[in-house]
Formats: C-alpha cells, structure tokens, sequence
C-alpha cells in the first residue's frame, strides 16, 4: 500500500456507521487525499474512569514515530500483518488496536515522474486494521496510527502487491477489544492469543480483498501538497 487514502464521510456519519459514541473529532469534515503524517480519523474503544468500554471517532496522526536506534527517513505508516506477531509491533497488537475507515485507497503505476494514480475501493465505507498509540511528536504527546498491510489479492494485486487488511463487521468487536492479548507470565497462552487474532484478521481481510475494485483517476491525485482535499472529482473514474 502506498501512502494516501480517501475517507469522506463526516464525523457523524461515522458514528452512525461504528455504532460509535463521539469522541474528539469535531473538526473533522472528510477529505479525498489523507497523507502520511496528516490526521485521520480512526475508530477505537477504552475504559473511561467508571470503567464503562466506550466506542469513540478520534482524530489521530498517520505517522508512527521511529525509535531513536532507527535511521531517519520516510515515516512508518504501515505494519507488515506478517511482522505483528512479534517484534517491534507486538505491544500494540495485542493492546492497541483500532480501526481506520477509508472509502479507497490510491496506488500508482508507471514510471517516476509519470506516474498513474489508480483508486482501490470496495463498497461503502472499508474498515482497515489499524494500530494505535500515544506518542510524543514535536515535543508534544499525540495519538498516532499505522495501517496494517498483507499482500494484496484480487483487483488491487494488479496494480500493488501490498494492500490494507480490511475487517469484516463481525470482526469488529473483538480486533477493538481492550483485553489484553499478551497473559502476564504465561507466553504460551499470550502467543495462542495472537496467533488467533491474526488467523481471524487474515481470514477476514481475504474476504473483503474478494470485493476490492480499481479504475484509474485524475493525476491531480500525485501531488498531495497541491491538491484539494475536498474534491470528490479526485475519486473520479477517468472516462
């Protein structure tokens, strides 16, 4: 997947699709072109003060700060589902994980400089696996997020070999679950609970991948420092 997704349905209009209670993303209005590093909205759930689970649309930074052993460059804004077992993305999976809702996603063809911009979209509103955390971003802490990708099937495997791992609605509840899946002192049981988790996505994300469609559009699209982000033409198919 590379690094740019649409999502235009408004603040409201997500809670009404997530069955979701509000939360703090009263500014959001959608956009057709979210970029990394830019806020998004995402969908998770958490323990308020009483203990009451609540379901919430909160605003966050597609950008997950890279650790200070790690080189400088482009930021992490994806998470191999093949790496969340273990490793550097285990904390998270098995504590944090949200949703990102997108209507399509965009990827490109062709050679640098001359690139075509293709939208990926299923029907209606895509709920992609998310990652989440709070991180401290110019000296500030933010809630931030990735996109957790799988090798791409079906119509978007013509034009990337990687794609989002998209949830199914029966998936919903448990990948927003807060119960941890690590067990203290029991890594057998910790590693069954992921490996499960990660059976169950997998086998989603196989199912919504069946439905995903692409056609090309606008080369507006290339540049996301000049584009308009509220232009739904940006999603329009090329005649």
């Amino acid at each position: 997947m590379c690094g740019r997704f649409a999502m235009n349905k408004e603040t409201n209009d997500l809670i009404t699709e997530f069955v979701a209670q509000g939360g703090r993303a009263e500014d959001w209005t959608g956009s057709y072109s979210i970029a990394p590093t830019q806020n998004a909205p995402i969908v998770r759930e958490r323990a308020d003060d009483a203990g009451t689970i609540e379901r919430s649309i909160t605003l966050a930074r597609w950008d997950w700060p890279k650790p200070p052993n790690r080189p400088k460059g482009a930021p992490i804004i994806n998470a191999r589902i093949e790496k969340l077992a273990t490793g550097f993305w285990t904390g998270a999976f098995s504590n944090a994980r949200c949703i990102v809702p997108m209507i399509g996603y965009y990827e490109w063809t062709g050679p640098k400089g001359d690139k075509q911009p293709h939208f990926i979209h299923g029907d209606g509103v895509l709920a992609a696996a998310g990652l989440t955390w709070t991180a401290e971003v110019d000296g500030e802490p933010q809630r931030v997020f990735v996109v957790v990708t799988r090798e791409a099937r079906d119509a978007s495997g013509e034009v990337h070999d990687r794609m989002p791992a998209f949830l199914t609605e029966d998936l919903w509840q448990d990948w927003l679950n807060i119960e941890s899946l690590t067990v203290a002192g029991d890594t057998a049981a910790s590693k069954h609970n992921r490996l499960e988790m990660l059976d169950a996505l997998t086998a989603s994300s196989e199912s919504i991948a069946r439905t995903i469609r692409t056609y090309e559009v606008d080369r507006r699209v290339n540049n996301s420092r000049t584009v308009n982000p509220t232009d739904p033409d940006l999603i329009r198919p090329l005649a």
